[in-house]
């Protein structure tokens, strides 16, 4: 297990820093949120240490705190609604760079920045490259009021479905104050027709279904880095 965890950090590390090559002066950058996401916004604040002149927005607490004790100068949408990159982390991609985030509990502002981003650049180990999504539960970010309610008709629709609970074992509570049910699918052979299926519920905040947003994935393997495309 400790080799596993070894090369799954050396292969986040290469494509964090990889994504760097994304980012001229000058840019507002989104800034991700995830242990993949956490390398690159320490490898952007070694640059702007070094001179590079960005503004990052963050799109979790945890984030705005990492960036803020590295020295990246932060700015927010009511300044800036048009972001040049975005880079962030994923749970699962497949072929058409269909994702599957979440798994950090920031997907609703991740989504938000990505909406808003000019590229959207994914950094991910190669664990993360899947045939199918569906492996990983899927993240679907609810009303506390809803919950119940969603939690039924997600199951309706074949998946087991769990609340995500905190270290302490209370209900895990957004930023924006949601709760996340972490929804098993197991193989999700339609993703967009997911989407919209969770999207049209009431109660229902954000899905982890990210699609036709990434610009890019920069997939490590070992210390090579593929950069894929959709097919």
């Amino acid at each position: 297990m400790a080799n596993e965890l070894k090369q799954s950090d050396v292969e986040k590390e290469a494509a964090a820093r990889a994504s760097l090559r994304f980012v001229r002066d000058g840019n507002v950058v989104g800034l991700g949120t995830g242990s993949t996401a956490a390398y690159a916004v320490r490898f952007l604040g070694e640059q702007v240490r070094a001179g590079l002149q960005i503004h990052g927005i963050p799109t979790s607490v945890h984030t705005k705190e990492l960036a803020t004790s590295l020295g990246i100068p932060l700015t927010t949408l009511d300044e800036d609604q048009q972001i040049d990159v975005d880079i962030d982390g994923a749970d699962e991609f497949d072929p058409q760079l269909h994702l599957i985030k979440g798994g950090g509990g920031a997907l609703l502002r991740e989504k938000i920045i990505a909406s808003a981003s000019r590229q959207v650049i994914i950094i991910a180990d190669s664990s993360k490259q899947v045939a199918v999504l569906g492996k990983f539960p899927l993240p679907v970010e609810v009303i506390p009021f809803a919950q119940p309610l969603v939690a039924k008709r997600i199951t309706a629709l074949g998946a087991t479905v769990k609340l995500r609970q905190d270290a302490k074992g209370n209900a895990f509570v957004t930023d924006e104050g949601h709760h996340i049910l972490d929804c098993s699918f197991g193989q999700i052979p339609d993703p967009p027709a997911l989407a919209r299926k969770l999207s049209d519920m009431p109660g229902v905040v954000e899905h982890g279904l990210f699609i036709d947003l990434a610009t890019v994935v920069l997939c490590a393997k070992g210390e090579n880095v593929a950069e894929l495309r959709r097919k």
